[in-house]
């Protein structure tokens, strides 16, 4: 079986990605179906469209959206799965809650999508956030390369724009072209802000 204009997708591993491991023991950071920080975002393609080429191909591995495989409670309490499960741990994703992919060993986007590692702020206010709204392009698109962004090049973002994802250990903020403001070229020994929680993941 195979949908029209959606993926069929699988999620690697569980649901949600409730422990961590820390100093050798496994360590539950949620126990809440509404956390959606905690959602896997990690799937494997079952299926691809009939209706539109794609450059994903099936059995890829895709980073979607937080709301694919994440339950909820409806208006009575009763806990439901979302709108976009089929059947048997499979799930109908469009091309718009997809935002990377996997063919074999690189990590590319799709669509108008980058992926920014945050920088570490080296300022001492303490009114601001330790994170500073700069960071380094990890994954690039077409569109920013065309405007002479690349990856490993430092851009400030625009505010909130800290769409968390866990890629292979590391921290990344999901962004759209658009949200790149200020190309800063490439700089030696700047610090990324990746927490343990992230490694562990």
């Amino acid at each position: 079986m195979r949908g029209l204009y959606d993926f069929i997708v699988s999620p690697v591993g569980e649901r949600y990605n409730n422990e961590i491991e820390v100093e050798g023991k496994k360590l539950i950071i949620n126990t809440r179906i509404e956390t959606f920080k905690s959602v896997n975002k990690l799937a494997k393609v079952i299926e691809t469209p009939k209706g539109f080429n794609t450059p994903i191909k099936k059995g890829d591995l895709v980073m979607v959206h937080h709301n694919v495989f994440r339950r909820f409670y409806d208006v009575r309490g009763n806990e439901k799965n979302s709108r976009s499960y089929l059947y048997d741990n499979k799930y109908l994703v469009s091309l718009d809650q997809v935002y990377l992919y996997k063919n074999k060993t690189e990590w590319k986007t799709i669509l108008d999508r980058c992926f920014i590692s945050p920088l570490v702020s080296d300022d001492n206010n303490k009114l601001e956030n330790t994170i500073k709204r700069q960071g380094i392009i990890v994954y690039d698109n077409d569109k920013l390369n065309s405007l002479g962004v690349y990856k490993k090049d430092i851009v400030n973002y625009k505010r909130l724009r800290e769409f968390e994802f866990i890629v292979d250990g590391q921290l990344l903020y999901c962004m759209k072209s658009n949200d790149i403001l200020i190309n800063h070229g490439r700089k030696e020994n700047q610090e990324k802000h990746n927490p343990s929680w992230a490694k562990s993941s």
